[in-house]
Formats: C-alpha cells, sequence, structure tokens
C-alpha cells in the first residue's frame, strides 16, 4: 500500500509595495515574513524596487512585449500559492506604482492573480494607518479574481510602531497581527489542501483560458 508524500509548506510571496529605502511597509512586510516563517510557510520576500516597469502603454506592449520587470513578478507570483501586499496609502488611494505592475501583469494568460488568495496590509504615519488605500486596492484585485482576505491590517503611526528587533511595540498590535496572519495561512492551506468542493462562475470576462469560465475552490 502506497501513500502520497506529505504536502510540502505552503508557498507565500510577500510583496513590500514602496520602493523607499526606509518604508515602513518593508518593515511590515518583514515583520509578517517573519510570523509566517514561524508558522512554516516558505515566504518569498520582495519589494516591488526589484520589478522595474514603465507606464503601461498598449502600443509598447504591442511593440516589445511585455517588460521584464513584469515578467519577473508573473513568475514570483505564479510560484506561490498565496500573497501578501504591504502597501503605502496615497492621497487616500492606491500608489501608482503598484496599479502600474498589477495592469502590466494581468496582461500575461494565465494571469497570475486569478483564484490566489491574498493579504493586504498597511503601515504609515497618519492615524487611519493606510487602511483607505487598502480598500482601494481591493477592487483591481478581486476583479482580478484575486480571493482577497476579508480581514486587513493597518498598522497607524507607523513612524513609532516597531521596536529594534523589527516587532510591533503595542503587544495587542502584535497579537492582532500574529492572528491575521494566522488566520489567512489558515484558510489557505484548507483551500490548496484540502478542497472539498468547487464552484464554477463567470469573473474577469476578459480572460478566455478556461472556455470563459473561472473555476474556484470553495471551503
Amino acid at each position: 500500500m502506497t501513500t502520497d508524500p506529505p504536502p510540502g509548506p505552503l508557498r507565500v510571496l510577500v510583496l513590500g509595495a514602496s520602493v523607499r529605502a526606509e518604508s515602513l511597509n518593508a518593515r511590515l512586510a518583514s515583520l509578517v515574513r517573519d510570523l509566517m516563517t514561524d508558522s512554516g510557510a516558505d515566504v518569498d520576500l520582495a519589494t516591488l524596487r526589484e520589478f522595474g516597469m514603465p507606464l503601461y502603454d498598449g502600443d509598447m506592449e504591442e511593440a516589445e512585449g511585455l517588460p521584464p520587470g513584469a515578467l519577473a513578478l508573473h513568475d514570483r507570483l505564479d510560484r506561490s500559492d498565496a500573497f501578501v501586499i504591504a502597501s503605502p496609502e496615497y492621497n487616500a488611494s492606491v500608489p501608482g506604482l503598484l496599479k502600474n505592475a498589477i495592469d502590466w501583469v494581468s496582461r500575461i494568460r494565465p494571469q497570475p492573480f486569478k483564484t490566489k488568495h491574498a493579504l493586504l496590509v498597511s503601515a504609515s504615519p497618519s492615524l487611519v494607518g493606510g487602511n483607505r488605500g487598502l480598500w482601494a486596492l481591493r477592487v483591481p484585485l478581486e476583479h482580478l479574481g484575486t480571493r482577497v482576505y476579508p480581514d486587513m491590517f493597518s498598522l497607524a503611526a507607523g513612524h513609532q510602531a516597531f521596536t529594534g528587533d523589527g516587532r510591533l511595540a503595542d503587544a495587542g498590535l502584535q497579537e492582532r497581527l500574529a492572528e491575521t496572519v494566522s488566520g489567512f495561512l489558515s484558510l489557505v492551506e484548507a483551500d490548496v489542501r484540502y478542497v472539498c468542493l468547487e464552484r464554477r462562475w463567470y469573473e474577469f470576462l476578459g480572460d478566455r483560458t478556461e472556455a470563459d469560465i473561472t473555476q474556484r475552490a470553495e471551503t
């Protein structure tokens, strides 16, 4: 009698969506990476600085194809079971650099956002912690078929929030972030490892890779 080998660790891409050297969201991304690694996940930590791309231009795409940065980000997403975005908030919305990256990568077929689980987090010196930007970020991701985790984490007064070892000074906030990460990983594992029901529905109508129908697993 043969048995299937045990599944490997969950693979998660954690993306810091800022290119600033002292970015609060890079620090938050690193903290999320540490929490996920402690939970046994295989984490790929990256920043948008690694994926340089010009502004999206349909004529450029037709003449030159997709830029290397978009292809590289696609490959990192495609190898992951789920992803996390730690994003700043620019004028109560999504940073243009991040939206541009999503627009470029979504041009690849099959596009990698579909059916992936995503956790959105943010840090900001403001009192709202970048939360408005996360609500705006949900729109393009959910349109592309991403299963965005309902609970988002926004860190207010982020410039004062971290300890020297990269944790959160507020024990309550540290616990809440850990619980959010744990709940997200549990959901991803349930979907990836223990699929119990498949449903079909129309979503992201521009995608023709599955005979006009997107298959997604519900647990």
